[in-house]
């Protein structure tokens, strides 16, 4: 009692080996079990926490799981001997779900516990390959004696010793690999199998027939022995029931079913029914309701069947609050593992949590266990853990970080589904997060994310910054690379390299070009080395598609890099780095450019094969399954970190970055200058380049748009079609029955599309209905329903209500819609239909319509496409959704505006030291590399909903031309070299942080469709 009240209860934690180091809390005697359960996760540092439950043997020694709501002194009558065990209960469908390293942690351990109790089976060599994982993470890389020794000491699976060869075989494929990747690994690979998470319910059909019941993410599974011959998906599932000890299962009305309409299933006791059902239920509600269900009123003189519900936050809810929440990482230990996780990469260790606790899981325990004991009404808590390691490790999802040539990207910390999203690709070789030896960001959409495809695949020796950012961190982390000391620049080396620097704003514009250039010859190397490469390696693309690609960026390629060579020569000569002895005029860049831009229109005859090129590619991957899986894996890898249809549009893009280039040059000079002439003439030449080309690049721009929209869209058979044109797309919140849900509206010149984000392996979004603009009308609806920043959308078959985030938002959604419905009335009709003829899941019809959408559509259920595609995390689409803005056409056109490469000074808001990076701004987003050499960017940085200002007095930086980006929690201060490329890089990010009104900008450029 440790003299508390006798009402009060006592609980410890108890450390194995430690027995002194204890953590004793109390409550009243009467405290229902989520008190217990909320201090072991609490003890844990556990935020994921609703994943698990703690399990117990009832007085029938029948294994239960503690209910939330009832008193535990209720439910665990004689405690003194009772262990409580804390273990997996809920087993999401992707484990990239799992934002916090120390969950997935904890979800290895499982699997580990099941293979070894054999609940996990599967054949020799996904079992070999399972341990293989379980050993990297203990032993570290491969050693033929330590594997040999340990596998002796430790047996992880019944029968090890005839699979032992091929484990270590395994095993030495994993070398550089952390324990934080072998977890994800594990739980990658274990997935994947029919066994993973299943806990068998005896049961027999109405025949007698002795078969097992299972309960899944996906619904109820019907098992004969270890084969699973049955599943009814919860959209088939109507009423779950049971009456003593039979369970029913009534399912929805289906012609194409030969089921009946209520299954039976007579199981061993009425005890083992209601258990069954239980879990059922809360199977259920975790993963198919979007909050927790409300409590039934009482009734007023007595009650019909049970009052059970689930209790708690439902996984949409878990996945919404690690997003948005700001929590620090903390540290935890593997017990006994060799291998060593950095905690922080930080520059200050007191980031690091200070109240880190460490949890281990005895060799003997199952799982981490609540050991429960009445004496003196105390209740003893012990954590437990069947994993034999101790290595502090940094808690973040594997989205977090991609492993660039040993290093990790550090990803964004927010969207980190989108961030947090990029990382949950549907196959084994995915991203995976890093810890020792690595550093890796968080999970989210990483504020350094790699790749906006989703970054390359793993290869055991492996981005994303979130937008599967980790929202839960509170610093970024960075790589290796960017910690590096030498990386840094003092103040001293700085202050005397811009002494020795020119500093007329014209050799600023000058250096401008050079930088810029030397990110576009990267773009122009992707196509004709990387992108060649991956095609000469097998025959899947036709000859006379890859010599109309490379036949025409091939000469563009060897312009530029002689163009570059000869500005970096001039820009020598104006610094006075080379050749001091010459005299001559060098300080001007005029008459480089006019040779240049001349010589260049003999290269227009390439440049107009572009639309070409573009709608060839897009016909080949349409026609060829093989071509269409060679683009999509070069899209993974980290040199093509934009979609790769992109970077045929870059030569199009580069001659409006002269023409903004030159008019500033000229807008500079005073017509006297020396420079003036060349400098107009050379502006009169590329203007007009841009004249003849300007009109297709337009169609070719929302041609591509199109493309790149279909990859992240399920459900929609022919969205790229002549005369359709992109408008906006964006999050907004529909009002169902269920009130206010998230969905992403996307609209065109003839169609409003509103999906949802599925939780399957390739994040795409799931088309739940369209609305053809034909005669549509709009209007405000606030005081109807009482929602702010609300309109009704009234379509001639369906009308829906939608709420944006701000009265902003909702303005440029309104006028945007507006606009489109009035080029639908200009047009020869009604679009036609969007929504794909044959759902893949085979639904009823009744289920397919427009108007129904439930948390049936929301759930990882196989919606099987043929083709499914690659994870799509860190796109724009995704960066939208996590931030809860949109994104315009217009908004697309401005970006391709502003793009600026160069070298920029970044902080963190808790550091000390400056680090000199190369950054490339495009497509919304700051990319980082170690130097302009680098093939491929370290992390990346979406900039959509980021507030863009200037640090005040108090956040003590006292330097010049330093800007300050900064998203909820997230700060980052970058420092120009001079007052011209601060206020260049000002004005590029303002065009990304700040989304454009049709309005202001729409004389911007005429409309096109391709």
């Amino acid at each position: 009692m440790h003299g508390t009240k006798a009402d009060d209860l006592t609980y410890s934690f108890l450390r194995p080996g430690a027995p002194e180091q204890t953590t004793e809390q109390k409550f009243k005697q009467r405290a229902p079990g989520k008190v217990l359960h909320d201090a072991v996760c609490s003890h844990l540092n556990l935020v994921e926490g609703d994943y698990f439950g703690l399990e117990f043997p009832d007085h029938r020694k029948m294994m239960v799981w503690l209910d939330l709501l009832k008193p535990i002194m209720k439910q665990i009558r004689r405690p003194k001997h009772i262990v409580v065990k804390f273990v997996v209960k809920f087993f999401p469908p992707d484990h990239a779900q799992l934002q916090e390293e120390l969950t997935r942690y904890l979800f290895a351990l499982q699997v580990k516990q099941d293979l070894a109790q054999g609940r996990l089976t599967c054949n020799d060599t996904s079992t070999a390959l399972l341990v293989s994982h379980i050993v990297q993470s203990e032993i570290g890389d491969f050693d033929e004696t330590i594997d040999r020794e340990h596998l002796a000491k430790n047996k992880y699976i019944p029968q090890q010793e005839a699979l032992e060869d091929k484990i270590m075989e395994f095993h030495l494929n994993h070398m550089g690999q952390t324990p934080a990747e072998s977890d994800f690994q594990l739980l990658e690979i274990a997935r994947r199998l029919e066994m993973y998470g299943i806990r068998l319910h005896p049961a027999k059909d109405r025949e007698g027939t002795k078969i097992n019941l299972a309960v899944a993410n996906t619904g109820i599974l019907v098992f004969q022995g270890h084969t699973k011959i049955n599943a009814f998906n919860w959209a088939k599932v109507r009423k779950l029931s049971f009456k003593r000890k039979r369970f029913l299962i009534k399912l929805r009305p289906d012609v194409n079913s030969s089921f009946q309409d209520t299954l039976e299933f007579l199981m061993a006791s009425r005890d083992f029914c209601k258990s069954f059902w239980k879990i059922c239920v809360e199977h259920h509600a975790f993963f198919r309701l979007f909050e927790e269900p409300k409590p039934k009123p009482k009734p007023v003189l007595f009650s019909r069947g049970s009052s059970f519900r689930f209790s708690g936050r439902t996984q949409k809810q878990v996945l919404d609050y690690v997003k948005e929440a700001g929590h620090k990482k903390v540290q935890f230990e593997r017990k006994h593992s060799k291998i060593r996780s950095i905690r922080s990469l930080t520059a200050q260790p007191s980031e690091q949590h200070s109240e880190s606790s460490s949890f281990t899981f005895g060799d003997d325990a199952d799982a981490p266990a609540v050991q429960s004991c009445q004496q003196g009404k105390e209740l003893k808590v012990s954590a437990e853990d069947a994993e034999q390691r101790r290595s502090p490790s940094l808690r973040k999802s594997p989205k977090e970080g991609r492993r660039v040539d040993g290093v990790v990207m550090a990803t964004m910390e927010e969207e980190e589904e989108i961030v947090k999203d990029r990382t949950q690709q549907n196959r084994t070789q995915s991203q995976q997060p890093s810890t020792a030896g690595s550093l890796t960001g968080s999970p989210h959409l990483s504020e350094l994310s790699i790749n906006s495809q989703g970054g390359p695949p793993l290869a055991n020796t492996s981005l994303s910054p979130n937008l599967s950012p980790d929202a839960k961190q509170s610093s970024p982390l960075i790589s290796p690379l960017l910690n590096d000391p030498s990386g840094i620049r003092t103040d001293d080396e700085e202050e005397v390299r811009r002494k020795r620097c020119p500093a007329d704003k014209a050799y600023f514009i000058a250096k401008e070009v050079a930088t810029t250039e030397r990110t576009y010859l990267k773009d122009l190397e992707v196509i004709t080395s990387w992108f060649q490469s991956a095609v000469s390696k097998d025959d899947y693309m036709p000859e006379t598609l890859k010599n109309l690609i490379f036949s025409n960026f091939e000469p563009l390629h060897k312009f530029h890099t002689s163009f570059l060579k000869e500005i970096e020569q001039r820009l020598a000569l104006w610094e006075g780095r080379s050749n001091a002895h010459i005299k001559g005029d060098y300080q001007r860049i005029g008459d480089v450019m006019l040779k240049n831009i001349q010589s260049m229109k003999q290269l227009t005859i390439h440049l107009r094969k572009h639309n070409e090129i573009l709608m060839e590619l897009e016909n080949g991957i349409k026609n060829s399954r093989k071509l269409e899986t060679l683009c999509r894996d070069f899209e993974l890898q980290k040199v093509c970190y934009l979609p790769l249809n992109t970077f045929l549009l870059r030569p199009l893009h580069r001659l409006m970055h002269y023409k903004q280039i030159m008019e500033r040059l000229c807008k500079h000079y005073p017509p006297n200058h020396t420079d003036f002439r060349d400098s107009r003439a050379a502006l009169a030449e590329v203007s007009e380049m841009m004249a003849q080309l300007h009109g297709n690049m337009i169609k070719m721009e929302n041609f591509q748009k199109l493309h790149e929209l279909k990859k992240d869209l399920i459900g929609i058979d022919n969205l790229v079609i002549p005369g359709r044109e992109f408008i906006r797309l964006g999050s907004l919140s529909k009002l169902s029955g269920k009130g206010l849900q998230q969905r992403m509206f996307f609209l065109f010149n003839d169609v409003l599309l509103y999906t949802s984000r599925g939780l399957t392996a390739s994040n795409q979004f799931k088309v739940h209905g369209q609305l053809p603009l034909y005669g549509m009308t709009i209007e405000e609806s606030e005081e109807e329903w009482g929602v702010p920043h609300c309109l009704t959308l009234r379509g001639q078959r369906q009308s829906i209500i939608v709420a944006a985030s701000a009265q902003a938002e909702m303005d440029k959604w309104a006028e945007d819609i507006q606009m489109a419905i009035d080029l639908a009335e200009k047009s020869n009709g009604p679009a036609p239909e969007l929504l794909a003829s044959s759902p893949p899941d085979n639904k009823s019809p009744d289920e397919t319509t427009v108007d129904q959408e439930s948390e049936d559509d929301l759930s990882a259920s196989h919606t099987s496409l043929e083709r499914q595609s690659p994870h799509r995390g860190n796109t724009t689409v995704h960066v939208c959704w996590h931030r809860n803005t949109s994104v315009s056409m217009i908004d697309f056109s401005i970006a391709v505006e502003n793009q600026l490469s160069g070298n920029l000074l970044r902080k963190f808001k808790n550091s000390n030291g400056w680090q000199k990076l190369w950054v490339v701004f495009t497509n919304f987003c700051m990319f980082f590399y170690k130097s302009h050499q680098d093939n491929h960017p370290l992390a990346c940085l979406p900039l959509l909903g980021y507030a863009l200002t200037m640090p005040s007095e108090s956040e003590n930086i006292h330097k010049d031309y330093v800007f300050k980006l900064h998203f909820k929690s997230h700060v980052y201060y970058f420092r120009a070299e001079s007052e011209y490329t601060f206020e260049r890089w000002m004005e590029v990010i303002r065009s990304a942080t700040s989304s454009a009104s049709r309005t202001r900008v729409l004389s911007h450029k005429e409309s096109h469709v391709y």
